[in-house]
């Protein structure tokens, strides 16, 4: 079948860069390139001085270095850069999958972690989390989603949209499952290290062992969307080969600058992952009192990890109260329809410092809703 329309993407096209207060983003508040050069004397001689020659296609080793001390038992030369987490998921699903595999995919979910694999020709089975276990994932529903040809699962953890953070007893029940089965785990980590209290987070997947795959981005925790790099980190030598081998296909490199400045923002990210959760916590209470206040009209579960929540319009029809609100208060929600979902959820963003304004009026239009 073809790729259809990306509906996310095609939406933030349409609206993204048009709209005064953006409320449903899924990154931090990015940096400027000038704070990254602070963050280390001579950072801007050196980055002034760079070669705009060509990198090497794994990224260059001191990239892979640093991306590696994220993992506890990762090395450089299990790592892959890629342009971006699209990147790392299309060649992923390239390396791994092949027309009539099947794939088990945690939804709501970013479009590109099934539409890739249908798009190959695999069979895809939706394993649903549901706002009534708190978006908990029921690993009882998942052994009757298996079958003989089925090749992978695909985990995205923390989740984007809801925020919601795997317990870890489940966790571990879900990798010996994979295990057991002979199959492989991809894990959509590009929240990982922005969980709400860092002492609930999870081990990567990778560190786990060879069955799984991690994905990671500079986009999302560290707030460096505008560098356009992310990686895939394994410890499976034949997908980590085949990966290197398909990159030639579509960037063959990334960009030298890019990998330059994140190499610096790795190297600090402790600094740059406490920035970020400062801004979220000061968001959450600020959700709160919104929430309490318009209870009648708003529910949510409150995210545990990550920029994004997923609360449910209680009145009216979601796309109409979307819409009305772009047009009257110059405030950007994301409609769970771009999820596939069809339960009147849409995606609230809060990792930006400046979330407060958009806020304002949205409390203010939920306000006239009940006049």
């Amino acid at each position: 079948m073809p790729l259809r329309r990306f509906e996310l993407e095609r939406f933030f096209a349409e609206f993204e860069f048009h709209v005064e207060h953006m409320l449903c983003g899924s990154d931090c508040e990015p940096l400027t390139i000038d704070e990254i050069l602070r963050l280390e004397p001579g950072a801007s001689e050196r980055f002034g001085a760079l070669g705009l020659g060509y990198t090497e296609t794994q990224g260059s080793l001191t990239l892979r270095e640093q991306i590696a001390r994220i993992y506890e038992t990762i090395g450089p030369e299990q790592v892959i850069v890629h342009a971006g987490a699209e990147e790392g998921i299309l060649l992923f699903m390239q390396a791994a999958l092949a027309s009539g595999d099947h794939v088990v995919v945690h939804r709501p979910c970013y479009q590109s972690l099934f539409e890739i694999a249908q798009f190959m020709g695999c069979e895809v089975s939706s394993w649903l989390a549901r706002e009534e276990n708190a978006w908990a994932l029921d690993l009882d529903e998942l052994v009757p989603l298996l079958r003989p040809n089925t090749r992978a699962i695909v985990l995205n953890v923390p989740h984007n949209p809801t925020g919601y953070l795997m317990d870890r007893s489940d966790y571990d029940r879900l990798h010996e499952i994979v295990r057991q089965r002979g199959l492989l785990l991809f894990s959509d980590e590009v929240y990982r290290e922005c969980e709400h209290r860092p002492t609930d987070r999870l081990p990567a997947a990778c560190d786990v062992g060879p069955h799984a795959v991690s994905l990671g981005v500079m986009s999302k925790t560290y707030g460096l969307a505008g560098l356009r790099l992310g990686w895939t980190a394994t410890k499976n030598r034949e997908v980590h080969q085949r990966i290197s081998e398909l990159k030639d296909y579509t960037t063959i490199c990334t960009s030298a600058p890019s990998e330059f400045l994140a190499e610096i923002a790795l190297r600090h990210r402790e600094q740059l992952v406490a920035r970020n959760l400062e801004v979220i916590t000061a968001n959450l209470g600020l959700l709160d009192g919104l929430f309490e206040r318009h209870a009648e009209i708003l529910r949510w579960v409150r995210p545990r990890a990550g920029t994004i929540g997923f609360p449910k319009l209680l009145v009216g029809e979601l796309e109409r109260f979307v819409q009305r609100i772009l047009r009257e208060r110059n405030v950007l929600l994301l409609p769970g329809s771009v999820f596939e979902d069809g339960d009147n959820h849409f995606r609230l963003g809060f990792g930006r410092a400046d979330m407060s304004e958009g806020l304002r009026e949205l409390d203010q239009f939920l306000a006239g809703l009940r006049v």
